[in-house]
């Protein structure tokens, strides 16, 4: 059994993630169980429970793992400019369609252990990451105002995100996330520095 060298080289856990994304991916969360990940790794049915405990806590992982990537997807944006908080919103957009099964666990916060470390930590990078887009604009100097735009800029990213993953979204052009670009840029001037 190949699953086996592999899970005494260290590698079993990332091997577990990898599936329980796909799994993700082509049937929910709720295709998701640690009996079901054992089989397809070939291991024993105790060995995920070594590395994640329960479902939550692989799911609590692949959650970390999710916001770490959004991160580092926000951070990709280009620093600077009056336009930064639309080309975090864009970086948003691509993140959820490039890794939907993360962006499906992330933010299902009943599903998942909320005091884990890890994951505390990722969402705070995210955050971070977040917030730092709404440092250009006019208003940043107030604190709620701030707040607000990011709020906003976040939830337009994260519906069209969410609506464009259900299908939800008449197909306008090939690109998704140029759509998105191109909806924010037609926002009214006071809208825009308002909502990103």
């Amino acid at each position: 059994m190949a699953s086996t060298g592999t899970y005494h080289h260290g590698d079993l856990r990332r091997s577990l993630l990898s599936t329980a994304v796909e799994v993700v991916r082509s049937g929910g969360v709720a295709a998701v169980s640690l009996r079901d990940l054992a089989r397809r790794a070939e291991v024993s049915h105790a060995a995920p429970a070594h590395h994640f405990k329960d479902k939550a806590g692989l799911l609590t992982a692949i959650a970390a793992e999710g916001f770490d990537l959004l991160a580092a997807a926000l951070t990709a944006a280009p620093a600077g400019g009056a336009h930064r908080l639309r080309e975090m919103g864009v970086r948003y957009v691509e993140f959820a369609l490039a890794h939907p099964a993360h962006f499906e666990v992330m933010f299902q916060p009943r599903l998942l252990h909320g005091d884990d470390p890890e994951l505390s930590a990722a969402k705070e990078r995210a955050s971070v990451a977040l917030r730092s887009g709404v440092e250009d604009l006019p208003d940043a100097s107030d604190p709620l105002g701030t707040r607000r735009a990011g709020l906003a800029a976040w939830s337009l990213a994260h519906g069209f995100a969410t609506l464009q993953l259900g299908g939800s979204l008449p197909a306008l052009d090939d690109d998704p996330a140029e759509t998105f670009r191109s909806l924010v840029g037609r926002l009214p001037a006071g809208d825009a520095s308002e909502a990103g």
